[in-house]
């Protein structure tokens, strides 16, 4: 069983009540007045509070999001065969159930997109999370049992450079200072494409570093050309890769995906990722 960790309030503040405007319509109406049936909804943290998001975008500088609670027609979108192969199946998840309509889920930050994915997987299903996991002494593998609702957020700490800008800024020394960019749910499909392209052309994809790199670094002191940073991230000395790496992990937003777990079989007690496997949305029945 896994250790208990202190919980904290990201996926607390359930307001009873269905507020999901624009979503529901009259279906919301037939619902409560007819099967006496309110759709809840919660008010989610967002890891980033709302600083990366431009003035224009309905989540600047906001703190939470409103989701409503998953129904039979969020299941559909999760056994749907074409968002499965599309790969947009949690986009059009969020998609469904984020109560403001203004918010385009491919803009979110992938650490906001995962604390709304973790929301709703509570609210659907129950913050119990069965998975196999393996044993980081050992290596053997056993079933634990995770608590949602008690992993710890990580919100941002260093601002970014302006307002509203997904923009950071790492001084490594007095000769190099990195700005970077946190990746959104558009960059993460966009990198996910193109390894599977690379994949079917018969190339291995073990450069995951410096694809980060790629994706992330906007400047180099004063240089913004990409052919430049390409070749300053491929030749970066390793103290520069990990004073840039340390500094983006540090600050990057998001819900801390790890749990504490006692191995069954060398009784070791260790600290284990939490793989987000099908049992995540499909738990299994009691």
């Amino acid at each position: 069983m896994a250790k208990k960790r202190k919980g904290n309030d990201v996926f607390q503040g359930s307001s009873g009540e269905s507020q999901a405007q624009g979503w529901a319509g009259p279906v919301g109406n037939i619902m409560k007045d007819e099967f006496g049936l309110d759709i809840p909804t919660e008010s989610v943290p967002l890891p980033s509070k709302g600083a990366v998001y431009q003035a224009d975008h309905p989540l600047y500088n906001q703190e939470t999001v409103e989701i409503r609670a998953m129904t039979a027609r969020e299941e559909d979108i999760l056994t749907s065969k074409a968002l499965i192969k599309k790969g947009t199946v949690i986009t059009e998840l969020l998609r469904s159930c984020i109560v403001d309509k203004r918010v385009n889920p491919q803009d979110l930050l992938i650490g906001d997109r995962n604390a709304i994915m973790t929301a709703l997987r509570i609210t659907g299903y129950g913050a119990s999370y069965q998975v196999e996991v393996g044993c980081p002494s050992c290596g053997e593998k056993s079933k634990q049992d995770f608590n949602l609702s008690e992993l710890p957020i990580n919100r941002l700490k260093s601002p970014p450079i302006a307002d509203g800008a997904n923009v950071f800024e790492c001084k490594i020394d007095d000769k190099i200072t990195i700005r970077y960019r946190y990746l959104t749910g558009a960059d993460e499909a966009a990198i996910t494409q193109a390894t599977e392209r690379k994949k079917k052309q018969g190339f291995q994809s073990d450069n995951l570093i410096t694809t980060r790199y790629l994706n992330q670094v906007v400047a180099v002191n004063d240089i913004t050309d990409r052919t430049k940073i390409s070749m300053f991230v491929q030749k970066m000395p390793t103290r520069i890769s990990r004073a840039l790496r340390k500094h983006m992990d540090d600050n990057e937003p998001g819900i801390e995906m790890k749990a504490r777990m006692q191995c069954p079989h060398c009784f070791e007690e260790s600290e284990v990722g939490m793989p987000l496997g099908a049992s995540f949305f499909w738990p299994e029945a009691d």
